[in-house]
């Protein structure tokens, strides 16, 4: 029986090695997300830019960071900037990469990596030619559960993987504070999901998806300024009959909201929840059931995860696990999804 106790899930650094970083676009997910994890793993930010100066001004203040980068321009000439960190919206953000790859930095790009698969592949293609890193922030695969779960899936702890389940059992409410991501086409695929979609890519490593199939819906509950549906189910079938399978509650009434999972191998089963104080993972074989002591939790351990994984990979000169380009089946699923809900659940082909 595998010892669960050492399944190290936590971000971790090569000593010694702290390449610069610039932070682009300093918006919630960057102050309550990046920075906080940033700060407490001792990464190497030199400075912010943002459209509008006063938000990264103001996160400068709040966390110590030096300098204040006033154009994008500014950014890509500056020689302490090894990393740039795009937390800019998906619209343009390839452009941006291109742009960053073209001044010779490596790139942390936010998620989802883009709207469209070719132009997304046509960045990890300039990437490779001019010899540069080039990564998509999935923080969800840093969640301590999450984490746990993929160790535990490479070592073989529940033998060949052959479904992944997802329940969304909580309320989605925090689109109502941001008028942009609430109106935003395909919400739930596109921008919340697609953290979902990739990790149960993660778990299947290796194996084929053949189709797609997805709706998106309203609840009864669901407030009436809101955009798109909040509700739904996605469904990943896969050439040798494996599956993943999310579906999203909506707007759930509960004090006790949760993310749970499962992951059913020929082996044995791993189970396990994130998000709102639900953290744990189990794993059960052989008639045990031994569970992972976690600490941490995905914000703001998960976005430590994503940059340390890029700090490590250029220190060994190697990809990093959140690659763009093994994050672009994770795209393309995520893009057929959307296409199956704008037709009514059609599946679509991969």
């Amino acid at each position: 029986m595998l010892d669960v106790r050492t399944v190290d899930f936590r971000p971790s650094l090569p000593g010694g090695f702290r390449p610069g970083i610039a932070i682009v676009g300093c918006g919630g997910v960057v102050g309550d997300g990046h920075l906080p994890a940033y700060s407490k793993y001792g990464l190497n930010v030199v400075g912010l830019h943002d459209r509008t100066p006063e938000k990264a001004a103001a996160l400068a203040r709040r966390f110590g960071i030096p300098r204040i980068f006033p154009t994008f321009d500014d950014v890509l000439s500056d020689p302490e900037v090894d990393i740039v960190d795009l937390a800019t919206r998906v619209e343009g953000r390839i452009e941006l990469i291109e742009r960053a790859l073209a001044a010779g930095k490596h790139v942390l790009a936010q998620k989802p990596f883009a709207v469209d698969l070719e132009a997304a592949a046509a960045a990890v293609a300039a990437a490779d030619a001019a010899g540069l890193r080039l990564a998509v922030n999935q923080n969800g695969r840093w969640a301590p559960a999450w984490r746990a779960a993929t160790l535990l899936v490479e070592r073989g702890a529940v033998g060949e993987v052959f479904a992944v389940t997802h329940l969304l059992d909580k309320a989605l409410d925090f689109v109502l504070d941001s008028p942009r991501v609430n109106a935003r086409e395909h919400f739930l695929i596109h921008d919340y999901a697609v953290h979902w979609i990739d990790i149960s890519r993660c778990w299947l490593d290796g194996k084929a998806p053949v189709s797609v199939r997805a709706v998106e819906h309203r609840t009864p509950n669901q407030p009436q300024t809101t955009g798109g549906g909040w509700a739904g189910t996605i469904d990943v079938l896969y050439a040798d009959g494996s599956s993943a399978s999310l579906r999203s509650v909506g707007r759930a009434v509960t004090a006790r909201p949760s993310c749970p999972f499962w992951i059913h191998g020929t082996e044995g089963t791993i189970r396990g929840s994130v998000l709102h104080g639900s953290d744990f993972v189990e794993l059960e074989r052989d008639g045990r059931v031994d569970r992972v002591q976690l600490v941490g939790e995905w914000w703001p351990d998960g976005f430590a995860g994503t940059m340390a994984a890029l700090v490590t990979a250029l220190a060994e000169d190697r990809e990093p696990f959140n690659s763009a380009r093994h994050n672009l089946l994770s795209l393309e699923l995520t893009l057929a999804a959307c296409a199956s809900a704008e037709q009514s659940g059609v599946p679509v082909v991969v």
